[in-house]
C-alpha cells in the first residue's frame, strides 16, 4: 500500500468509481490532505469527470486501485455493491487493515463482510444530497449531512472523514439503513415527481415558464416545512374546502382523459388523502371537514380511479 505522507492521519485513497459521487468525494478527501492514489473510471463520462475533479490521478483497473490504497472508496450503485465486494474478496484483493468505505444509502456495513473477513475495516458513509458530478458539489458538502454506520471501535474514523469533507456525520444504526434511505428517497425523489407533474399541467394549459410560477411557491413551502413542520400546512385540503377539492378532482380527471395518462390525477388523489389524514391527526382539520374532503376525492364511479375506459 502507498503511504503518501509522513503526516499522521493522511491516507492513500483509491476511488471505485469516478461517478458523480465518487469523483466529488475523492476530490473532497484530496482537499482535506489525503492523497488520491488511483481511480477507476470505465465510461468516457467518468474519465472526463476524473480528469476534471482528480487531475493527475492515475486511472486504473479496480485491482490496481485496491493494491495501492489504504482507504478504498466504493461509490457504486446500491444493487452493484454486494457483488463487487464479494468478487473482490473471492479474488483475495482486500488487505488487512485497509479501510473500505461505501457510499450506498441502503446498506450498512454488513454488505462489506466479505472484505472484513480478510481483515479490512468496514465503514458506511452516505451523503444525503444529490450530486451533479461537478466542482460546485464540493461547496455544497458544507450544508450536507452524511448517514454513517460502522462498528463502534472505528466509528470515530467515519465521523472524522465526514468532518474532513466539511459535512456533518449522523450515526444510523445498521438495522435502520433501509428505512433511513427510504425516508430520503421519499422526500427527494417524490418531490421531483410532484414538481414535474405540476409544471407539466401548467405547461399544457399554456404557461410558458411554469418553473418561474411554481419555483417561488415550492421554495417557500419547503422552507416553511423545514422551519415549522406540518403546522405550516396550507391549501384546500388542510382548510377542509371540499368544494375546491372536488373541482380539482374533476379538472384532473378530465385532464387525464384528454392527455392520455392518469398519473397526475392518481398522485393528487393519493397525496390529498394522506395530507387530510395527517391534518386530522395533528388537529388542523376536524372530523366533519375531513370526511367531506374524503368524499370529495371520490370519483363518480366510486373507485378512486379514472372511471370509464382508460385512454390509450
Amino acid at each position: 500500500m502507498t503511504h503518501p505522507s509522513d503526516r499522521p492521519g493522511r491516507l492513500g485513497v483509491g476511488v471505485v468509481s469516478a461517478g458523480k459521487v465518487g469523483a466529488v468525494l475523492g476530490a473532497a478527501l484530496r482537499a482535506a490532505g489525503h492523497a488520491v492514489v488511483g481511480v477507476n473510471a470505465v465510461s468516457e463520462a467518468s474519465r472526463d469527470r476524473a480528469e476534471a475533479l482528480l487531475p493527475g490521478v492515475p486511472v486504473l483497473e479496480v485491482p490496481s486501485v485496491l493494491e495501492r490504497a489504504e482507504l478504498v472508496l466504493l461509490a457504486v450503485p446500491d444493487d452493484e455493491l454486494p457483488g463487487l465486494v464479494q468478487g473482490l474478496a473471492d479474488a483475495g484483493l482486500w488487505q488487512a487493515g485497509q479501510l473500505v468505505v461505501h457510499t450506498a444509502g441502503r446498506w450498512g456495513t454488513g454488505v462489506l463482510d466479505p472484505a472484513r473477513r480478510l481483515g479490512a475495516i468496514p465503514l458506511a458513509v452516505h451523503p444525503a444530497m444529490t450530486f451533479t458530478g461537478m466542482s460546485l458539489d464540493l461547496a455544497r458538502l458544507s450544508d450536507c449531512s452524511f448517514g454513517i454506520t460502522a462498528p463502534a471501535p472505528v466509528l470515530p474514523i467515519a465521523q472524522a472523514l465526514v468532518v474532513e469533507m466539511g459535512a456533518e456525520p449522523v450515526v444510523v444504526a445498521e438495522a435502520d439503513r433501509p428505512l433511513y434511505h427510504a425516508a430520503l428517497a421519499h422526500g427527494a425523489n417524490h418531490l421531483m415527481t410532484v414538481a414535474g407533474q405540476s409544471m407539466q399541467v401548467l405547461r399544457d394549459i399554456g404557461v410558458e415558464r411554469p418553473d418561474r410560477m411554481v419555483g417561488p411557491l415550492l421554495r417557500a413551502t419547503l422552507d416553511n416545512a423545514l422551519a415549522a413542520g406540518e403546522s405550516a400546512l396550507t391549501g384546500p385540503v388542510a382548510r377542509g374546502d371540499a368544494g375546491t377539492v372536488a373541482a380539482h378532482r374533476d379538472a384532473l380527471d378530465e385532464y387525464a382523459h384528454g392527455h392520455g395518462g392518469d398519473d397526475v390525477l392518481l398522485a393528487y388523489l393519493d397525496l390529498a388523502r394522506v395530507t387530510a389524514r395527517r391534518a386530522l391527526d395533528r388537529g388542523l382539520l376536524d372530523r366533519p371537514r375531513y370526511d367531506a374532503v374524503l368524499a370529495a376525492l371520490e370519483l363518480t364511479d366510486g373507485t378512486g380511479g379514472t372511471g370509464g375506459e382508460e385512454t390509450p
